[in-house]
């Protein structure tokens, strides 16, 4: 039985050091791994200033900032255009109504609420368009 927990135990703690390791103690985000600027071996004479480090921080929360337009064709023979503003969507139905869609909540990129209640969730190369009163309709481009 001890021998059984000690092989447990072995399992267990490197882990949480390796785990621990990972996690700033300070609570900041570590930076990302910079590269250091290349300096020619032709003018060793010149003091050359090098660039300053590149800091990358990866926010999750903050909505993506691209745009683009895809054109999605849906299981009841229609099809919709969605333009993606990053905030919120812009939605050309097959009649040519445009419908603008906010981010619900407004801190992602993948699920969209119009004023009149209809949403739309984007996942991948599928769009999930629920129509008040409809039946929900998946979407592929």
């Amino acid at each position: 039985m001890i021998f059984g927990r000690t092989i447990r135990v072995s399992f267990v703690v490197p882990l949480l050091v390796a785990a621990a390791a990972c996690v700033p103690q300070d609570g900041a985000p570590k930076p990302a791994n910079t590269v250091a600027p290349v300096v020619s071996p032709a003018a060793p004479a010149q003091q050359q200033s090098a660039p300053p480090a590149t800091k990358i921080i990866t926010d999750l929360t903050a909505p993506r900032a691209t745009t683009g337009t895809a054109t999605y064709r849906c299981g009841n023979g229609a099809a919709i255009t969605i333009q993606n503003l990053g905030t919120s969507l812009r939605v050309v139905g097959q009649e040519g109504v445009t419908e603008d869609f906010a981010a619900s909540p407004a801190n992602q990129s993948s699920r969209y609420q119009a004023v009149t209640h209809d949403a739309i969730v984007i996942d991948g190369r599928e769009a999930l368009v629920m129509k008040k009163g409809s039946t929900p309709q998946t979407c592929t481009r």
